[in-house]
């Protein structure tokens, strides 16, 4: 076997001695250094149409049982073979590779990688990101010992080989990277969205990067296009005590005694929310974890009590930031400012766009809340704060009659004087309650799969069983989501006086009265708004997702403030 050249390697860092930097990370930063840290140190990751065709790709070349590669130095100069699925790693170079399929011949091996497209039509045959992965695969083979003096691309889509000689151009292209990957995790750095750049469309993880929205606060670019559309699946909520969920295929089948047994295809599903004494089988569960799909854990009066899987980027950067900022009294004064502003002032955009009382009436409710709102933003205390957030509060439910429809305000069993709940003592304060439970689980769930934790929060106080930041990012939602399905539901009469039960001093909603507001609060999530800042179109589901995004970027350091949703 021809000896080959000693490498010559820069150090890496000290923080990341022991971290060996994936072939395919390096072909990820020389395409988006971003992209290579969001996935390699955050641990986020995220699929769409052509990472499917990617893991199609990679499946076809699993044809069954393949010969070993033989040990170096026992390769025959007269006999070809071919193996698959070969992991390889080195710590003097500091790198690791699953090469796809390994040939061998006269002495020497090729690694070849396989992608899902077309060749590409250029000099070199293929994009430099895909020659520096076959050429760290090459090293590795390379430092096990191998002859190794080219390798190649296989594009399934065109059905072309392509090949990639192992030249000491790439071969520094590559070690430069890999260190420079190694260089910017151990600093904590991420790096910025590329600007205007057509691979960002089609990045899987362009839901998670926000490059145009994190570009906006650096230089004022108007987004080009909103994220992806939120995914089709929705939440499933299951509240029939005593009612037991199974995995069946591709499905979850809720079965109810004495009722036939109900299938729901798991793809349909973005979330399980089960309310009281409900059971889920383990095989269910493993299921459910290993699609990162959360499960809501509720009392039967929907409280929330927790959550299980959909727990996000296997990282706990986001949440050491997180931590960080709730430790820096400042930070902390400064965005409950604003979030106590953008509450009040969209609880006076409900009141203008929904008001049915008085005229009279109208202009100096909205003119008080507009100067508590000022004040709010001027406070220099939390002190200060929560006065002002009581004062709008008392005097938005005070006027939360005034939207009712004139059918509903003369039914006794909707009048309403104040908020009150724990429990709840009228129909109206029942809806609030239970619209601002399914909200609360709405924005921990979100949170969480962002890689926050939904506990530890910014404004509101910790307490056992209290998602904290949750709380904090839903209020200025509140009025918009959670009111707005409540009055959606109360107005158009899907919800009357013999839907409700009272019992031990209070009033809660019949089983089948539950499903229609959670109906309708589902549908409110699906409407469409007008982002503030940015200014494209998104569905209020995912615009709670895309401001889940921001605050961990606003946390990470990357945009100046948290741009909270106050629509005019």
């Amino acid at each position: 076997m021809t000896d080959q050249p000693e490498l010559p390697l820069p150090a890496p860092p000290a923080a990341s001695d022991e971290a060996l930097v994936p072939a395919r990370m390096v072909n990820e930063w020389i395409y988006c250094p971003r992209l290579a840290v969001l996935e390699w140190s955050h641990g986020e990751w995220a699929g769409n149409a052509d990472t499917a065709a990617g893991r199609r790709a990679h499946r076809a070349t699993d044809t069954g049982r393949t010969p070993a590669l033989p040990a170096p130095g026992t390769l025959d100069e007269e006999r070809n073979l071919k193996t698959r699925r070969l992991l390889l790693s080195s710590e003097r170079l500091g790198l690791t590779a699953e090469i796809d399929i390994i040939e061998a011949a006269n002495g020497a091996v090729i690694p070849v990688d396989v992608k899902a497209g077309k060749r590409p039509h250029v000099a070199e045959g293929a994009w430099l990101p895909e020659r520096v992965q076959v050429c760290a695969q090459g090293l590795l083979l390379r430092e096990a010992g191998y002859r190794c003096d080219e390798a190649a691309l296989w594009f399934a889509e065109s059905r072309e080989r392509v090949r990639v000689p192992l030249t000491e151009d790439l071969i520094a292209t590559t070690l430069r990277a890999a260190s420079d990957l190694r260089l910017t995790v151990a600093a904590r750095r991420l790096p910025p969205p590329l600007e205007n750049s057509p691979k960002c469309p089609r990045c899987s993880l362009l839901p998670i990067c926000l490059p145009d929205e994190v570009n906006w606060f650096r230089h004022g670019t108007v987004p080009r296009t909103p994220p992806p559309p939120a995914s089709p699946a929705l939440p499933l909520y299951v509240q029939t005590p005593g009612a037991r969920i199974t995995k069946r295929g591709l499905t979850l089948v809720v079965q109810v005694q004495d009722e036939e047994d109900r299938a729901v295809a798991l793809d349909e599903m973005s979330e399980l929310v089960l309310a009281g004494p409900v059971a889920l089988t383990t095989p269910a569960i493993h299921e459910l974890l290993r699609r990162n799909t959360p499960i809501a854990w509720m009392s039967s009066g929907f409280w929330f009590l927790g959550s299980t899987g959909g727990q996000g980027p296997r990282s706990a950067a986001i949440r050491t930031a997180q931590y960080e900022a709730a430790g820096d009294h400042r930070r902390r004064l400064a965005f409950a400012r604003d979030l106590v502003t953008a509450k009040i002032r969209n609880q006076r955009t409900m009141l203008r766009r929904n008001w049915r009382g008085p005229e009279d009436e109208r202009a100096p409710l909205l003119d008080r809340l507009a100067r508590i709102a000022d004040h709010a933003a001027r406070a220099d205390n939390l002190p200060a704060l929560l006065g002002g957030e009581g004062e709008a509060a008392a005097l938005y439910f005070r006027a939360l009659p005034q939207l009712f429809t004139a059918k509903v305000a003369a039914l006794p069993a909707f009048q309403f004087a104040n908020r009150n709940r724990r429990p709840p003592a009228d129909p109206v304060n029942a809806c609030l309650s239970l619209a601002y439970a399914v909200l609360t689980r709405t924005f921990s769930a979100a949170l969480a799969i962002v890689g926050l934790d939904p506990w530890k929060g910014l404004y509101h106080a910790e307490r056992p069983g209290r998602p904290a930041l949750a709380l904090d990012l839903m209020e200025p939602f509140r009025p918009l989501l959670a009111d707005s399905a409540v009055l959606t539901a109360l107005n158009n009469g899907e919800l009357g006086p013999e839907d409700f039960v009272f019992a031990a001093g209070g009033c809660n909603l019949k089983p089948s009265a539950r499903r229609t507001l959670i109906s309708a609060f589902e549908r409110r999530l699906d409407q469409q708004t007008t982002h503030p800042v940015f200014g494209y179109q998104v569905s209020m589901r995912r615009l709670i997702q895309v401001q889940a995004r921001l605050l961990a970027r606003f946390l990470l350091g990357e945009i100046p403030a948290y741009p909270h949703y106050i629509p005019r």
